[in-house]
């Protein structure tokens, strides 16, 4: 993508609205742009790496099973009314009525309607384990949106569904949702400790936040420190295994972790002072065995082996990805702008052409662009006129990984340079050298 030709409004001043630091690195980056209170257009620098934090959430949820649907984000209250939730839920949620006068939701989750297709469609035990998951735009009319898409009214989310015959089996699909967060989260630059958390309007008795640490957390959290050497389950975890997933629970439970609903002083105060940490943390995960709650008001049930009807064990996991992306910004950033993580950044790397117009940097610039797309790589193209500090300033601020930097004097002798922008590491190459490093 040529700069030139590219939608990318940077903002030269930080907006005065923007209170944390992602919320106005999104904005001077062009990523967002808010249309009303806690509601935002994703532009096309921030929409590369949505899809790409999307994309990374997909794979982890079909390594562990889950099933790809898609839902609607209108609801009939009819389902809501049935399984009790529709007056208890309160004023985030967003009701309307049609021209018919029926009542009708904009959905902040979907319990109730998944519950509803599952009933519809399985009835024998034979179906089951089932997972069926979705990334569909939320509504939740927060009191007080804040912090850009950290905290929002409309909202992505990753949800899944898991229905199983009985509690063993619901607690080993928990427990594949268990650990395809601690890989998710890994692959996007991120350290989330499991917690112990409260389950809220959703319901049940078994639930776990996964939190990020940061300054600019919502809610207070404790934890061992521990946790920063717990090693990532792998790519060839098995999913089938149910010891294997609940050693790896174990683990990831040993230790203490817990959100202020559920922290237990006294047993805080048990660890090491040098092993406790109590810090700010932001929700990037939430995960819930729920049982029976919605299948029992809503009559989801299939025939068991035994040939009588059994409610299945339900559960649901959540991650949010307009969340998550200024997570991954107020955990990687400095002074000059946005640090990506390779997996989830907008362009693998920027060619800056530090003279438009001269032979010699045209002619090489151009030469990289097609070797790094012909090599898949995303690239972005500075062909701009702008003043070498400004585009130096560019390349910092959006956070490519790196920069290809092609100036008149090196190119006359056949190199470039490369500058890492997590280190600020530089190192000069033959244009060839630099192509085959970059596409390795």
């Amino acid at each position: 993508m040529r700069l030139s030709r590219y939608f990318m409004p940077i903002l030269k001043e930080n907006p005065k609205e923007a209170e944390i630091v992602s919320h106005r690195l999104m904005l001077r980056t062009g990523m967002i742009r808010q249309q009303s209170q806690g509601i935002y257009s994703w532009l096309p620098l921030g929409k590369r790496v949505l899809d790409k934090v999307n994309a990374i959430i997909r794979e982890e949820q079909n390594r562990a099973g889950a099933i790809e649907l898609s839902m609607p984000t209108l609801q009939s209250a009819e389902l809501w009314q049935e399984s009790g939730r529709y007056e208890d839920y309160g004023k985030e949620m967003l009701r309307i009525r049609d021209r018919q006068d029926r009542p009708m939701l904009y959905g902040p989750t979907n319990e109730e309607m998944i519950t509803d297709i599952f009933r519809s469609s399985v009835k024998s035990y034979k179906s089951l384990p089932l997972n069926l998951y979705h990334i569909q735009l939320k509504f939740r009319d927060e009191i007080r949106p804040r912090f850009g898409t950290m905290r929002s009214r409309e909202f992505l989310m990753k949800d899944a569904y898991s229905f199983d015959l009985t509690q063993a089996d619901a607690i080993h699909s928990y427990n594949k949702m268990f650990v395809a967060y601690l890989r998710t989260f890994d692959r996007l630059g991120l350290r989330a400790i499991p917690m112990r958390a409260d389950t809220g309007p959703i319901g049940g008795n078994h639930s776990h936040e996964f939190i990020i640490l940061a300054d600019t957390g919502e809610s207070e959290v404790y934890c061992h420190k521990s946790f920063v050497d717990f090693d990532i389950p792998s790519a060839d975890t098995d999913f089938d295994s149910v010891d294997g997933l609940q050693s790896v629970f174990d683990k990831w439970t040993s230790v203490y972790a817990a959100t202020s609903e559920m922290h237990d002083e006294a047993a805080f105060d048990a660890i090491g002072e040098n092993d406790r940490l109590s810090a700010r943390g932001i929700e990037v995960g939430h995960i819930f065995y729920f049982g029976t709650k919605y299948s029992e008001p809503m009559g989801a049930k299939v025939q068991g082996p035994d040939g009588k009807e059994h409610l299945v064990h339900m559960g649901s996991y959540g991650i949010g990805p307009t969340r998550l992306v200024p997570a991954i910004i107020e955990a990687s950033h400095d002074e000059n702008g946005i640090i990506w993580p390779a997996s989830v950044a907008p362009f693998d790397a920027v060619v800056i052409n530090m003279k438009p117009g001269d032979e010699g940097c045209d002619t090489t610039c151009d030469r990289l662009y097609v070797a790094l797309q012909n090599a898949g790589k995303d690239v972005l193209y500075d062909d701009t006129d702008d003043r070498a500090g400004t585009k130096f300033a560019t390349a910092d601020l959006i956070g490519v990984p790196v920069q290809v930097i092609a100036g008149p004097r090196a190119v006359a002798a056949g190199e470039v340079e490369l500058k890492d922008r997590k280190t600020g590491a530089r190192e000069t190459l033959t244009i060839e050298a630099a192509i085959n490093k970059l596409t390795a």
